[in-house]
């Protein structure tokens, strides 16, 4: 076991983010909380040193590779080592036909789900392969888009689905390295991105239906629990959602 374990949490200012840190910190990993907006890494940071962990905000924007660059080249400094990288942050949008997309939005959406994602395991990958003992494992937070989408979601749903080939590469490239990867896909978490669902959503019928969600807690329990698995274990995939939502048997 490797003592002072160190976790990289994408998009943690907010929502899935920002429970999962607080919980790795919680279950003994020192966090290092990425986002854009640095006043609230900053407030959970003192959250979780308060508890007694550790909390180190880097501002960054992580469709600009530079950034990223610059903040796992901090995280090593300031922390050692990367054991554990939680590829979270992410964006949605509003339903919308193709027809009317624009290629602005759909490369800002493929920027930040998709590259975003890629960016950070690319960085994260060469940490893991020179740092002593070697390896370190990518958690990718999928969707249930991932698997079906919703309706009026192409970009969406194009990205959540490239990110089941960006976890199945990484989990083959991996294998010499000690580097696994595991996808979460989630329904209906309880967050800022889903609280439309207590209005009513559109469904694959026409009909616009109210949807459960669920406590963000228990996602980030089901993370914390992949991120402390030994290297020799591995949850591929994982599906946490809620109960009674519209997905088995959606359309």
């Amino acid at each position: 076991m490797i003592e002072d374990r160190v976790a990289i949490v994408t998009g943690a200012g907010t929502g899935i983010g920002k429970a999962t840190a607080i919980q790795l910190a919680e279950n003994g990993f020192k966090v290092a909380l990425l986002g854009r907006r640095l006043e609230l890494l900053e407030e959970i940071g003192h959250t979780i040193s308060k508890a007694g962990g550790v909390g180190f905000p880097v501002r960054a924007d992580i469709t600009q590779e530079a950034e990223v660059i610059d903040a796992f080249d901090q995280v090593l400094q300031n922390l050692g080592r990367v054991d554990v990288l939680f590829n979270n942050a992410g964006l949605t949008l509003p339903p919308v036909e193709i027809a009317d997309l624009s290629l602005e939005q759909w490369n800002r959406m493929v920027g930040i789900n998709l590259t975003g994602s890629f960016l950070c395991a690319r960085e994260a990958v060469r940490l893991m392969k020179a740092q002593q003992p070697r390896g370190g494992r990518i958690i990718n937070n999928g969707s249930i888009s991932a698997h079906v989408p919703r309706p009026l979601s192409v970009a969406y749903t194009a990205t959540k689905h490239a990110i089941t080939g960006l976890t199945r590469s990484l989990s083959l490239e991996g294998r010499p390295y000690n580097i696994a990867c595991g996808q979460i896909d989630i329904g209906n978490a309880q967050s800022d991105m889903t609280t439309v669902m207590h209005q009513g959503v559109l469904q694959a019928n026409g009909q616009i239906a109210k949807e459960p969600t669920f406590d963000v807690r228990h996602v980030a329990d089901a993370v914390a629990y992949m991120a402390g698995l030994p290297l020799d274990a591995n949850v591929q995939f994982m599906t946490v959602m809620a109960t009674s939502m519209p997905y088995i048997g959606r359309g």
